[in-house]
């Protein structure tokens, strides 16, 4: 492995003026990088399925009661507080965000590396990240969910435990698993961390405390048995795959291979570092094993998920670099800005041929039904309602919820016994009390389609009737009488 001190080594150098040098250069690529996320109104469901969930929160909604989804409740707290703001028309306001939050990420990382290796690791810590960060395809790279605002905080954790300061470690781990589950990763380096200071008991408390006040405050804040049900206990069938090994395991190569080619100006020096066997940056090592187990956790292996593994990367990447030639410094530099390029081009001239398909299905909703009218969209493109400003007549805004359908799931186990638990009976009483003004089936031969879920079935037959179709979705409306 590497020799990377844990501590800033008397030989390094710290020149004064390092920051207001490197900072502009910094945001600067980071506005770069991002430029494509800002060409097109969304990039994927998880965008759609946001803003969707802050309208509803802004309409008087609950978390975890009228307002559903497996995902813990920070992100949606944020898209609701930019829609306050600067209204909802648009995620460009989310997408600055988005920047911030990846520059913030950069320059942690940084004076990470600066801190162990001197000024000129700084430098190439913070520019490689940027660099490699939009190494996936732009629907996982370029959108402003998750795994883009789970880094920073994972990134504030290793920082703040590298100066030992254990409640804000604990602090910012919290905040990433407040995001999302598997920010809860990098709990294991910081915890390896605060072993190898040797730390007292009281460290540990108060690592502990900074880690579960956060989490416990949130669960209180919306409803603690909801919380845990959406967030840990109900989404046993989600994480199985027995049905579509394949298909998950085609995706999962796939993903590895693209994140691959645009980490190739890292990983020849990671390689070529491990294989002179020098030692040290264990807890580096331990960040990228906890975030490569975090990407298989679920085992569906979305692109998006692979972002995790991009700061552990970087950093492993510069700890090599400072025991290898200075001339491999710039061949990693050139190679990541060369595959960075090709990414960006990727991001700017991608078809859009699922958001195209979405807004002409949101065009449709919004000629056949009013402003104040609820819709049913039974799919997996939530945005939809986003994209039409149409209320949803259910609080599970994808068809995935009521089947267990999860973006390529082609398995057996889709259908409403494979459903979260509980849903159905809520999903029917939603559609008694207030049936929704139009309905359109967009499963187009998915494996949740009407034919194969009889409860939907049943309903459309009784109370609607067909109206047309839209690029093979199918559009209901309220029979006669009805």
């Amino acid at each position: 492995m590497l020799a990377a001190p844990l501590a800033q080594p008397r030989s390094v150098v710290v020149r004064k003026g390092y920051w207001p040098r490197l900072l502009p250069s910094l945001a600067a690529l980071a506005c770069v990088t991002r430029v494509p996320s800002f060409v097109r109104p969304l990039w994927n469901p998880d965008e759609g399925y946001l803003a969707v969930q802050a309208g509803m929160l802004a309409r008087g909604g609950q978390l975890y009661q009228t307002v559903v989804d497996r995902k813990p409740p920070l992100l949606p707290w944020l898209y609701e507080g930019v829609f306050a703001v600067f209204g909802s028309g648009s995620l460009a306001p989310v997408r600055v965000l988005a920047v911030l939050a990846q520059l913030t990420t950069a320059v942690l990382l940084a004076s990470l590396a600066r801190r162990r290796w001197g000024d000129r690791a700084g430098r190439t810590a913070g520019g490689l990240y940027l660099l490699v960060s939009v190494g996936l395809n732009p629907e996982d790279a370029q959108a402003a969910t998750f795994e883009v605002f789970i880094l920073p905080c994972t990134a504030a954790a290793m920082w703040c435990a590298d100066r030992r300061r254990w409640a804000a470690a604990g602090v910012a781990v919290a905040c990433a698993v407040l995001t999302k589950q598997t920010g809860g990763a990098v709990l294991l380096p910081v915890v390896w961390l605060l072993h190898r200071y040797g730390d007292a008991r009281a460290a540990t408390l108060r690592l502990a405390a900074g880690a579960v006040l956060p989490v416990l405050g949130a669960a209180l804040a919306t409803d603690p048995a909801g919380f845990v049900f959406w967030t840990v206990t109900g989404s046993g069938a989600y994480a199985s795959f027995t049905g579509s090994e394949l298909h998950v395991l085609g995706r999962a190569l796939t993903n590895t291979a693209i994140l691959a080619a645009a980490c190739a100006g890292l990983l020849p020096p990671v390689v070529r570092a491990l294989r002179v066997a020098r030692t040290g940056a264990v807890d580096l090592w331990l960040w990228l094993a906890a975030s490569g187990a975090a990407v298989t956790l679920g085992l569906h292996f979305f692109g998006h998920y692979f972002l995790q593994l991009t700061p552990p990367l970087a950093l492993l990447a510069t700890a090599a670099l400072q025991v290898l030639p200075r001339e491999r410094v710039t061949a990693a530099v050139l190679t990541s800005c060369c595959a960075c390029a090709l990414f960006l081009t990727w991001g700017l001239c991608a078809p859009r041929t699922e958001l195209a398909h979405a807004q002409r299905l949101a065009l449709a909703l919004d000629r056949r039904s009013a402003p104040g009218d609820r819709v049913l969209v039974w799919g997996i493109h939530p945005e939809t309602y986003w994209l039409a400003g149409r209320a949803p007549a259910t609080r599970y805004l994808t068809a995935g919820l009521l089947t267990n359908f999860s973006g390529g799931r082609d398995g057996p186990q889709v259908g409403e016994k494979y459903a979260v638990a509980g849903t159905w009976p809520v999903f029917r009483a939603e559609l008694a009390a207030r049936p929704p003004t139009l309905v359109i089936d967009d499963s187009r031969g998915k494996p949740y389609a009407p034919d194969r879920i009889p409860s939907l079935r049943r309903l459309l037959t009784a109370d609607y009737e067909p109206a047309g179709e839209v690029d093979g979705a199918v559009l209901y409306v309220r029979a006669p009488g009805e």
